[in-house]
Formats: structure tokens, C-alpha cells, sequence
């Protein structure tokens, strides 16, 4: 209970007196004597004191209110001016805040404040503050990312510049202890492919990440189902991740401690740590080959369940994983319809392997359904698209090859206006064979409307012309497509029977050889 000398204080505070403000602020941030110790009361109260002009009030504030507590108790650009007085009156901690509201708050502070804020981070970096080497370094990472204006201003207050000097920021905080500057660290080395200076740094990490999570390891050992809450960050996550990854390809690798790893980065909600951790408990490596078949027998229902949550996270990888594991005769409910809708989920995700993979497999069934060519043809392309070889050497043989001594070309050649007015529906036929390089029969028996797929022409024409073959014709170009849709517009509401206006096929190849007589 405060007493009266306290009373006292907080009635002259309130009557908005700046001496008894500055001194119920520090009560305040001290405790005692009645009042109860509260950063965010005695930061009201110095706030107050410091916008009537008490110095004594913005010194308090600058030394005793850490970042973490102002940022939810003032707007940005009054604390910044407190923090940044503070610092240049001597409070160090000050000048670590101030340079953190303004660039945490970019757009409300001026080219002019940035500067500051980077000049009192490259001082107290200089001074081996390493909080402020740390932040230092973000903000040149920042600034060779292209975010935000900082570039300039970095290069003009830290006239080593480059990665280099970046590099080194960060391992001094590192090294000193400060633990994002190490996850830091340990992301450069793995995206350099530097294993051994990845596995040195996050050994002792990743041990005490084991020791928080003491708990659920112990349950993970004795196979039952993990109940305690798994505490890690999305960046510890990722360590383990990669710890395991890193001693799954050692020389002599441990696949049970990898397996908890993994487990705990997956628990943790890490999509591609569940892919892992559900190849490994199948035993098999990327490419589906079978793995660790010395140390213990597949677990698939274990790895159907981990490669199923990171297929529905969003791993192509993962779905293709158990595509493979569906149709392998090992696997006592092996399920081919199953391991195909999984292979096309992974080929609609934009996997490449499973686009190619699933495009085989519809061609060499292309007789159990006849849209199954299409199909495969479509799947073939989109793998192309991505610089997939046998793709692209699978298309060649559904390439249009129109060639020079083509009936349909020298026909084009005697194709006037007056022929196009008068006979749109065979100059638009003759058109169409020119630019795929389709047979007369083809040409004029073809049902223009029911032919393009999108992604390539059916030429289908059996059921009018018994020696023909069904056959697949890719559309490669824009000129192809612009062309095919000129045509299908054409085509819109006519019949394309024998039965429509075009006639019966003795009637169309009469009316071909009367037109353009050289294609006799």
C-alpha cells in the first residue's frame, strides 16, 4: 500500500508537476516502499516528464526501458528521439534501441534518421557491442538484397563494405554468443556446402536443443507416440533438419539418431523435415532407392503418415514418395490407382520427375483409355518446359513437320481472297494441314472442333477413313495456336459430319481437286 509520501507524488504527478513525475517514475522502476516495481508505469510517468523537457527523464528511459517493452508503450518516432539523446549523452543501450526503432519502422522515419541509426550501430559495432554487430549485419544483408534505401548509407558508414566485412559482423556475434548471429553463421556454411564448419557449429546447438526437448526424445525412444509439447523455433527446426541430413551422409551414419532429429524438426511443423523423416522410416533415398536394409525393417505406416502431412504442406517430393511406396510389392496394401492419383498430385505441384514419370506410364496404357495419348503428351511438355531431356526427345515425333513439298503448301500458295470468301471452310481445312502438315484425307475429314485439346490436335479420323491412325500433333508456337483458334472460331456452330454442309468426303475431295487442281 503506498504511503502518504507516495500519495503525495502521484497527486502532484497527476496535477502534471515534471519533478514528481521523474520521481514517481523512478520509484516505479525501482519498487519498494509501497509501490509495486512495473517498467510500463514508471516508462507512463517519465514519458510524461520528458515531453515537459526533464533530461533526467529521457536518461531513465534510454537506460532502464528496453526495446522489447517501448515498442508497445510509445510511437516509434517520440521514443527514437529519447533513445537517441540518451545515447549521445553516454547510456550505450540507448543508442541500440534507437537505431532499432527506426529501422524496425522504416517508413516513419527520414533518410536523415536512417543514417544516424546506422551510424550509432557501425559506433557501437566498432565499440564490440555485439547485439549491434549482429543487427549491423542484417542490415547490410538487407541492403545487398536490395531492401529498402539503406545501400548508400551503409557504404558511406562502413567503408570496408562488402561480404566480407558482413561475414565477419556476424561470426564476431557468433562467437560471442549471440544465437541468431550463429544460425546465421551455420545458414552461409550449408548454402556454401561447407558440411564440416556446418556440423562444428550446430552440434552443440542442436545438443541443446535435445536437452530442452528431453521430453519427447525419451518418448521417441521408447516408440510410442510422442505427447509432450516440442519446443522449437522455425529456424531451430531447420537446424535439425539439416543436422540429420548432414549425419545421414557421414560414413558411418546413425539412422536412430537422425530419425529423432527429424522427428522433433517434424513435430515442430518442418515440411520437408516430415518428407525426410518419411523416406527414412521407409528406407529409401530420394531417388527410391532401398537404404539402411541392415538396421531394421521399413515402418510404411509411419512413413505414409509423415510423407501424407508434408504432401499436404506442400511437398511434390513427398507425394511422389508415396507414389512409389503405393506400387511396390513390398508394401502389403500396395494400391497402383492409389500410387497414380499421387504421382499426378506431385506432376500438378510442378515436380518434374513425377511430370515425366506420370507421362510414360499414361502413354504405355494409352489402349485402356483413349484420351490417355492426350494425357501423356501434356505431361511430356510440361516436364520440357522444364529442360527435361528424354521430355523434350519424347515430343519430336508429335512435332508438326510441314514440308516444303507439301500438297497443303503448294495449295496455300494459290489461296486468294476472292477463294477465301467463297470457300471459307476448305481454304480454312487446306490452312490447318499447311501449318500441321496433315494428310488430304486428314485435312478434310478432321473435326476441327473436337480436335484441339489445348496443349496439342487429335487427328482422329477412323471412323470416316478405316486406313488412317489416330494420331497426336503438339502445339508449339504462338503462330500454331493464334492459327488453330482463327479456325476453331470458324468452325464454331458447323457440323463437321457428312451429314453437315460441307458434304460427304467424295464431295469434299471433289470440290478439293476443282479448287486446286495441282493437289490432284
Amino acid at each position: 500500500m503506498a504511503t502518504r509520501e507516495e500519495l503525495a507524488f502521484i497527486k502532484a504527478a497527476r496535477a502534471g508537476e515534471s519533478k514528481a513525475q521523474l520521481a514517481l517514475g523512478s520509484r516505479y522502476l525501482h519498487g519498494g516502499n509501497g509501490l509495486p516495481r512495473s517498467n510500463g508505469t514508471a516508462f507512463y510517468w517519465l514519458r510524461r516528464a520528458a515531453q515537459q523537457g526533464v533530461d533526467d527523464a529521457w536518461m531513465m528511459i534510454g537506460r532502464n526501458i528496453p526495446y522489447e517493452q517501448v515498442k508497445d508503450l510509445s510511437a516509434p518516432t517520440e521514443a527514437a528521439v529519447w533513445y537517441e539523446k540518451a545515447f549521445h549523452a553516454g547510456v550505450a543501450q540507448a543508442g541500440l534501441t534507437f537505431a532499432r526503432l527506426v529501422l524496425d519502422n522504416a517508413g516513419q522515419f527520414d533518410g536523415n534518421s536512417h543514417a544516424r541509426a546506422i551510424g550509432a550501430l557501425s559506433f557501437l559495432a566498432g565499440q564490440g557491442d555485439h547485439q549491434a554487430q549482429w543487427l549491423l549485419a542484417q542490415q547490410m544483408q538487407r541492403a545487398g538484397q536490395g531492401e529498402g534505401g539503406a545501400s548508400d548509407r551503409l557504404k558511406a558508414a562502413m567503408p570496408e563494405g562488402g561480404f566480407r566485412l558482413e561475414e565477419r559482423l556476424i561470426a564476431e556475434a557468433a562467437h560471442a554468443g549471440v544465437e541468431q548471429a550463429q544460425y546465421a553463421l551455420l545458414d552461409k556454411a550449408w548454402s556454401r556446402s561447407d558440411y564440416d564448419a556446418f556440423a562444428n557449429g550446430a552440434a552443440p546447438l542442436a545438443a541443446r536443443l535435445r536437452e530442452r526437448n528431453a521430453a519427447a526424445i525419451a518418448q521417441m525412444e521408447r516408440d510410442v507416440d510422442v505427447t509432450s509439447a516440442v519446443s522449437l523455433s522455425a529456424e531451430e527446426a531447420t537446424l535439425l533438419l539439416r543436422f540429420a541430413q548432414w549425419g545421414l551422409h557421414e560414413r558411418q551414419p546413425d539412422p536412430d539418431e537422425a530419425g529423432r532429429l527429424l522427428e522433433l524438426a517434424a513435430l515442430a511443423g518442418n515440411v520437408e523435415a516430415r518428407y525426410e523423416l518419411g523416406l527414412l522410416c521407409a528406407k529409401m533415398d530420394h531417388d527410391g532407392n532401398r537404404v539402411f536394409m541392415d538396421q531394421g525393417l521399413a515402418n510404411f505406416k509411419k512413413a505414409i503418415s509423415w510423407l501424407t502431412l508434408a504432401g499436404d504442406g506442400g511437398s511434390a517430393p513427398a507425394w511422389h514418395a508415396l507414389a512409389r511406396i503405393y506400387s511396390r510389392s513390398i508394401y502389403s496394401q500396395r494400391n497402383l490407382n492409389v500410387a497414380l492419383q499421387y504421382l499426378e498430385r506431385a506432376a500438378d505441384m510442378g515436380l518434374v520427375e513425377a511430370q515425366y514419370e506420370f507421362a510414360q506410364i499414361s502413354w504405355r496404357n494409352r489402349r485402356d483409355d483413349k484420351f490417355n495419348d492426350v494425357r501423356a503428351l501434356y505431361w511430356w511438355q510440361k516436364a520440357a518446359e522444364q529442360g527435361d531431356q528424354n521430355a523434350k526427345q519424347a515430343l519430336e515425333d508429335f512435332a508438326p513437320r510441314p514440308r516444303a513439298d507439301n500438297w497443303a503448301v503448294a495449295a496455300m500458295a494459290q489461296l486468294s481472297d476472292k477463294l477465301r470468301n467463297a470457300n471459307p471452310f476448305l481454304s480454312a481445312r487446306v490452312e490447318l494441314a499447311a501449318t500441321f502438315g496433315l494428310t488430304k484425307a486428314e485435312a478434310l475429314l478432321i473435326d476441327v472442333k473436337n480436335a484441339d485439346y489445348g496443349h496439342c490436335l487429335v487427328v482422329d479420323i477412323c471412323d470416316y477413313y478405316a486406313r488412317s491412325k489416330r494420331r497426336l500433333v503438339t502445339i508449339a508456337t504462338e503462330a500454331q495456336r493464334s492459327t488453330l483458334n482463327r479456325i476453331c472460331r470458324l468452325f464454331g456452330d458447323v457440323d463437321c459430319s457428312f451429314s453437315g454442309m460441307e458434304g460427304n468426303y467424295r464431295q469434299r475431295q471433289y470440290r478439293l481437286k476443282t479448287l486446286f487442281p495441282e493437289t490432284a
